[in-house]
């Protein structure tokens, strides 16, 4: 189903083959087609794309813009001038919310580089869960039917995977371009702290989010990224040769059951580095003994941004049951102290040191437990019913984000592999991440 990369639609539009509305209305089009059976998007911005598209036409500059007419997709919960973000909220929680007075950081990078907004991509409440849908919609994974697409960029996942748009914006607080990078079989990458301007809810989740791209492939994602980061040079893919990888397949819980397909498909990753010359040893990653160092940032972040609506004056009755739970949690987290920066810099220092005692540049760890889980109506069910699988299918990427530490994940043999960097790694990530996919395609 996907289409044209964003390299090559660049290319074609500096080069004059064609124009930015030919591609913008091209992408339109495609989301007309077949978004009803998807559920990508939350806003489809039909005449302000083209109306963006023919000013990228129009500027003296286009011949060298690195994303020269490409159409993106944002996920709704960061400014996009003119739209109203609802980070998931609807109704009478929504009912205050106001169009933005301008785009954030990192929508101006991807607008000034010449990409065109087709639309706003569907999220979880508050961006809080592993799936993605709501009262009127469910986003599925393009790449597996039945399935969901994950969360919390969840759309964004899906538009790619579905050939809607080449790139799409996401952000991972525990997991969440990495997730739905793995239920939409997409590349998908989560920058070190730092690298790509945050600005997410009230405290960027404890500082555990970050902006990132997601692809169909890793020279997409690795552009996007260079827009993001303000880094140009991280579009351009170097070589892997010299790094050393350890294979993590210990389980980050007790609770943790991976399929043998999803472990063997890490091995696999691994023997293919391996192959390429690369030094690879066994690695046991040092997970937090206590789940709550994860566990109570992921219950407080809800509280806070709960809290930031309530103070923007907006319903919080009208939140769904399960994310009333969960922000309920949270502030017994916080009010008892549960979330605490000297575990976070505890676990820091603790792998740091693994890293450095085993000499690992690159660890390659599974992305999720299994496939997706089943596309359901997660937004009408329980608490419980919502936590327990999400803890058991994605537990793998959620560490690295109370690290800040860069990550994504890459298709493999049907499954997502994870890569993990040092903090400044991401140059090395999307290397790696390029020659799995030139063996997987091989």
């Amino acid at each position: 189903m996907r289409g044209e990369t964003a390299v090559a639609i660049a290319a074609s539009v500096r080069a004059g083959d064609r124009t930015a509305v030919e591609a913008t209305r091209a992408a339109l089009d495609a989301i007309a087609a077949t978004d009803s059976d998807v559920g990508a998007f939350r806003v489809v911005r039909r005449e302000a794309a083209l109306a963006e598209a023919a000013a990228v036409d129009s500027r003296t500059d286009r011949y060298a813009l690195p994303l020269a007419g490409v159409p993106v997709a944002i996920k709704d919960n960061v400014d996009v001038a003119g739209e109203r973000i609802l980070d998931g909220v609807s109704g009478a929680a929504a009912a205050g919310i106001a169009p933005s007075s301008g785009d954030h950081p990192v929508v101006r990078r991807l607008r000034a580089a010449g990409a065109v907004v087709v639309g706003l991509t569907r999220v979880p409440e508050l961006c809080l869960w592993g799936t993605t849908d709501d009262s009127d919609v469910i986003t599925r994974s393009p790449a597996r039917p039945g399935r969901t697409a994950g969360g919390s960029s969840g759309g964004s996942g899906a538009a790619v995977s579905a050939g809607h748009v080449p790139l799409a914006h996401g952000n991972d607080g525990m997991g969440s371009l990495r997730v739905p990078g793995a239920a939409c079989s997409l590349v998908a990458i989560k920058p070190g702290t730092g690298v790509v301007p945050a600005q997410l809810g009230a405290n960027n989740w404890f500082t555990m989010a970050e902006n990132g791209p997601m692809a169909a492939t890793v020279a997409d994602a690795a552009l996007g990224l260079a827009v993001m980061a303000d880094r140009p040079e991280l579009a351009d893919l170097g070589d892997a040769a010299g790094l050393r990888i350890g294979l993590g397949l210990n389980r980050p819980t007790p609770a943790t059951f991976a399929r043998p397909g999803v472990l063997a498909a890490a091995r696999a990753a691994a023997a293919q580095l391996s192959a390429h010359g690369l030094s690879v040893a066994d690695f046991r990653v040092p997970y937090p003994a206590d789940p709550s160092v994860v566990l109570a940032r992921w219950f407080a972040v809800a509280a806070v941004d709960a809290d930031d609506l309530a103070a923007r004056g907006e319903d919080l009755r009208a939140l769904q049951p399960r994310t009333r739970r969960h922000v309920a949690i949270g502030r017994v987290a916080l009010r008892r102290g549960w979330v605490r920066p000297a575990d976070a810099a505890a676990l820091r220092s603790r792998v740091e040191r693994a890293f450095a005692d085993a000499r690992i540049d690159i660890l390659v760890t599974p992305t999720l437990t299994s496939e997706p889980i089943a596309a359901r109506r997660y937004s009408a069910r329980s608490w419980v019913a919502n936590v327990v699988p999400n803890v058991a299918y994605a537990p793998y990427p959620s560490m690295w984000n109370v690290l800040g530490w860069p990550a994504m994940t890459v298709p493999f043999r049907g499954v997502g592999v994870q890569l993990v960097a040092r903090p400044g790694g991401e140059a090395d990530l999307l290397a790696v991440g390029a020659l799995l996919e030139r063996t997987a395609r091989s």
